[in-house]
């Protein structure tokens, strides 16, 4: 709903700033994660949702308290909490008899849910296990092994799921220093996803191009699927439509070649070349003769002429 659509418009400057911030804009921003925890929660999940906290801050939330939520029978505590620290992405942790080491990752649009899946965290090795750490708000190249993850519905959801979670500011050049961090996920055929975090790092090499190697910082998690809701086809087409101002349109009679370089057409209408006014300059205008002269025969031009008294 617009600013200027509500029932109680904001009756000051600042309120109003503040609701056309949370409007939705045609350029959005960084998403924000909310990491929070279900009914009960092991240490082994606890220790994977503050890795993963520390990958995603600044743009990230973590709750410390439990919450009383079972989230595929009931998605609407969640969706108020998104709602309330304005977050479209969330985390959940959780630990059961039923299911034990628990993660639940999903997104929301227009904070009503969109689509979510359950994994199970097999085994995990947190960042205190490894010496090198990533620096705050470093943007991570995602990494997909694996002919998998474009054959299966949940796989590619998942996929999708990943690149909107690490996803942060776009940017239109890369210099090769700033790329610091890569997260690698593996698909392997006994349907597990191995999520491995490498810090890049270039050594010399004796010539313009660096040598690069990976050096391991964790977190090392193995995950399995369990169970997933997804978005409806329509539902997520209207999630992904882009506003008009960002849509590129079709210039007419303009070309690009195959070298790059652009051409267009120009249509001109037919000219009156006998009706172009050519004498701006004084010494081109006409003189007193001239234009008596062609007074006259104009005038001869438009009387009539008589032949034995008749026209």
């Amino acid at each position: 709903m617009s600013v200027w659509q509500r029932v109680v418009k904001p009756t000051t400057r600042k309120g109003k700033k503040v609701l056309l911030k949370k409007e939705p804009q045609v350029i959005e921003g960084p998403k924000r994660a909310l990491f929070f925890q279900g009914r009960k929660c092991s240490q082994k999940i606890r220790g994977l949702l503050e890795d993963l906290y520390d990958f995603k801050k600044p743009d990230a939330i973590k709750l410390h308290r439990k919450n009383d939520v079972t989230i595929f029978e009931d998605v609407k505590p969640v969706e108020n909490m998104c709602r309330k620290h304005e977050s479209p992405l969330f985390m959940l942790g959780s630990h059961s008899k039923k299911r034990p080491d628990n993660v639940v990752i999903g997104r929301m649009f227009n904070y009503n849910l969109l689509d979510m899946i359950e994994l199970y965290v097999d085994s995990y090795e947190g960042l205190k296990e490894f010496a090198e750490s990533i620096t705050l708000g470093t943007k991570p190249c995602l990494l997909f092994n694996g002919a998998l993850w474009d054959q299966t519905d949940e796989l590619k959801q998942l996929k999708s799921l990943f690149i909107d979670f690490f996803q942060r500011e776009t940017v239109d050049n890369i210099r090769i220093q700033g790329i610091e961090h890569s997260i690698s996920f593996n698909a392997t055929p006994d349907g597990k996803i191995l999520l491995r975090s490498y810090k890049i790092l270039l050594k010399k090499s004796g010539v313009k191009t660096p040598r690069v190697e990976l050096e391991e910082i964790g977190p090392r998690v193995d995950f399995t699927l369990r169970r997933s809701k997804l978005a409806d086809e329509d539902l997520m087409k209207e999630a992904c439509r882009k506003p008009k101002e960002l849509k590129i349109g079709k210039t007419k009679n303009i070309s690009t070649n195959e070298l790059g370089t652009t051409h267009g057409r120009i249509h001109i209408g037919k000219q009156e070349i006998k009706k172009i006014q050519t004498r701006k300059m004084k010494g081109l205008k006409k003189t007193a003769a001239e234009r008596k002269a062609e007074k006259v025969r104009l005038n001869r031009a438009v009387k009539p002429t008589t032949v034995n008294g008749h026209r």
